[in-house]
């Protein structure tokens, strides 16, 4: 019961929940014009052998935390469990529908209406939450303030940024983007087998239908022997840049200025 591996499945995760008080919050939201809630939205789901079920979460948070440091924005405790059907092929996976999310974020979002927190941002750290979208589309269509954060293109920019060498669509799950950021914000939790697990099936043409277990048998489509903690730390950067101009149309210029704690 000793074994590092004991340790590991067990062992506190630093940074992964807000330690604000209640006057922290006040204190913050007296300053700005516009409140902004940052919602980390992760999964439990199987990474191959060498990352924990918990590396979307951990990763959607590495990402929230970077924003928090950089603008005036209400950092929530994550959503650890999403819609990772894809993955069930694998012991340990946990999902819950996506009507489930759906109705998750919505009452967040009006939950902190109330409070008068008006904008919400999502930052999904899992690809399989198609349902996000819709959340986003259809609150901001009733004249909800809410934003789906990154977009395709602010992981491109910090891909081209950090020198990740893997496209995005090669590096699917497990590989060296998600690698990279464990090994800069949580390298305790990285288990030995990365350098060694690269595998890459470009063409997943029926991945909702058969799911991940068709095209991998570890569970990886990626290269995570790429990875490094230098590139996490250049990824998380460049996100938090590419964050101003969701901050600035959410708030409508104000209090768009970023600076770092």
């Amino acid at each position: 019961m000793s074994g590092s591996g004991t340790r590991a499945a067990f062992g506190p995760v630093a940074g992964l929940l807000p330690v604000d008080t209640t006057e922290d919050v006040r204190t913050r939201g007296s300053g700005v014009s516009t409140q902004v809630a940052v919602l980390p939205v992760g999964s439990f789901e199987q990474h191959g052998p060498y990352l924990p079920l918990a590396t979307d979460t951990l990763v959607a948070c590495a990402v929230a935390r970077e924003i928090a440091g950089a603008y005036p924005v209400h950092l929530l405790p994550p959503v650890t469990i999403s819609c990772s059907h894809e993955h069930a092929a694998w012991p340990g996976t946990v999902s819950i529908s996506s009507v489930t999310l759906h109705a998750v974020i919505r009452d967040i979002a009006a939950s902190l209406r109330r409070s008068g927190v008006d904008v919400l941002v999502v930052v999904n750290g899992h690809g399989g939450n198609y349902v996000l979208g819709n959340v986003v589309q259809e609150s901001c269509a009733r004249g909800e303030r809410m934003a789906l954060f990154p977009a395709v293109e602010d992981w491109e920019a910090a891909r081209e940024r950090a020198g990740v060498a893997t496209s995005l669509l090669t590096d699917m799950h497990a590989g060296e983007i998600e690698t990279s950021i464990l090994l800069h914000a949580h390298p305790e939790l990285v288990r030995p087998g990365y350098e060694t697990s690269d595998f890459v099936a470009d063409d997943r043409r029926h991945l909702l239908s058969l799911g991940m277990s068709a095209y991998t048998d570890s569970g990886v489509i990626g290269r995570p022997s790429l990875g490094s903690a230098e590139k996490g730390k250049e990824l998380l950067a460049s996100l938090a840049d590419s964050f101003a101009a969701y901050f600035s149309l959410l708030t409508g210029g104000k209090d768009a200025e970023p600076g770092r704690d």
